[in-house]
């Protein structure tokens, strides 16, 4: 994380918390910058990078070293809770896809430069197409959701019948 110019880097629990933090207080620019610099991916990118990192490039770490010879190096890899917390960071923070008590609901924050994206979700036999727009360049706040084509509140009720569902967020 880069904060006032100083980039920390630790432990990984702490900087999804604040990737779900900046989400929560609807800031999706910061939200989406943040959780990028700690996707393994942008550690491994050219071999440079790679041999710095010396770990892989499909798994989270549960640190990256940020001092002495050792800086850039990840540490504690295929760590089951970092990968789960950027997992809830990245699927329910950002994107918004939040499922409680067999209820569905999108309430995304994102970079304000996003103007779609889709999510496919299969829950028990059924299948939810959910296309969010952003034609106004938000961060957050969904404006409309349509359900098969029906105008209904951000609080979809799942049905496992085997069902194909299609829903459309508007922010």
């Amino acid at each position: 994380m880069a904060f006032n110019g100083i980039i920390c880097y630790n432990y990984i629990h702490a900087s999804c918390w604040v990737i779900i933090a900046e989400a929560m207080l609807g800031f999706g620019n910061k939200a989406l910058e943040y959780f990028r610099m700690i996707n393994p991916i942008e550690h491994t990118r050219t071999k440079e990078t790679a041999n710095k990192y010396k770990t892989e490039p499909f798994s989270i770490a549960a640190d990256i070293y940020g001092a002495g010879n050792l800086a850039g190096r990840g540490g504690w890899t295929w760590y089951t809770g970092s990968s789960s917390w950027y997992y809830k960071a990245g699927i329910e923070y950002i994107l918004g896809l939040k499922i409680e008590k067999g209820i569905l609901k999108i309430e995304p924050c994102i970079p304000n430069n996003w103007k779609e994206y889709s999510i496919k979700y299969k829950w028990k036999e059924s299948i939810y197409n959910i296309k969010v727009q952003n034609p106004e360049g938000k961060n957050t706040e969904v404006t409309k959701v349509l359900l098969n084509e029906n105008e209904v509140p951000n609080a979809i009720k799942l049905d496992g019948s085997r069902n194909v569902y299609n829903i459309m967020v508007i922010m």
